[in-house]
């Protein structure tokens, strides 16, 4: 599916990244989980193409996708909900996850792909007419993921999707990242908090400074001690 191979990232002569390799398989959801600076949304934007990495490579179903255009790498199933939602708030809800099938098509019609969405955040079925300025930060989120998802992609990137919300929310979110996973998606989340790492992560990685520096599953992270998982938050 996904595959980071050591990439090394610049920014304004400054290194961001060191080297980082991660992978993601058909059907899991990874985490990236670091403080903040540690270079995790970095590394969303290198995979999304609005950073180059001065070295190292990223393949998608083992072909290379590094220096190609955010919209040609989102066309070649890559949906990316970053941190700051950036719904569309003087478009409705019901817009906002219209507007995405617009851009590309899939396998599935543009119907099937928006029933998807609110099959999955059924909250928002009964939000189609408010507007996006008028949403709870929770809200914009789930909006944000849904939009995301009517791309029909095989790779979800999520940026910090539990960051911020409110204890009511957040189960609603990990409910439908839960069943995207089951339909087959991937999901890359990236996390500053360790505790909202799902139960049913497949793998996490902890990085640190711009380094990877412990791969395992959530278990054995929460076991290692040193690597300061709570000190995440």
């Amino acid at each position: 599916m996904l595959e980071i191979q050591a990439i090394s990232v610049d920014i304004q002569n400054s290194p961001i990244l060191r080297a980082i390799s991660l992978e993601i398989k058909a059907g899991e959801l990874v985490c990236l989980v670091g403080r903040n600076g540690a270079g995790k949304t970095t590394t969303l934007k290198s995979v999304m193409g609005y950073l180059k990495p001065k070295t190292g490579n990223i393949l998608l179903d083992n072909k290379s996708i590094l220096g190609k255009k955010t919209f040609d790498i989102a066309r070649q199933g890559i949906g990316f909900a970053p941190e700051e939602s950036e719904v569309f708030g003087d478009l409705t809800v019901a817009e906002n996850i219209e507007m995405s099938t617009w851009t590309i098509q899939t396998e599935l019609s543009n119907q099937e792909r928006i029933a998807l969405a609110y099959r999955i955040f059924p909250k928002l079925e009964g939000y189609r007419e408010r507007g996006g300025n008028h949403l709870s930060g929770g809200e914009r989120k789930m909006l944000s993921i849904a939009r995301a998802l009517t791309l029909d992609p095989k790779l979800l990137i999520l940026d910090e999707p539990f960051e911020g919300l409110s204890p009511a929310i957040i189960p609603l979110i990990n409910e439908g990242l839960s069943s995207i996973r089951k339909m087959g998606r991937a999901i890359l989340m990236a996390e500053s908090n360790a505790f909202h790492i799902p139960d049913y992560a497949d793998r996490v990685y902890v990085i640190e400074r711009g380094e990877i520096v412990f791969v395992g599953s959530v278990e054995e992270a929460k076991k290692q001690s040193h690597l300061s998982m709570r000190g995440a938050a």
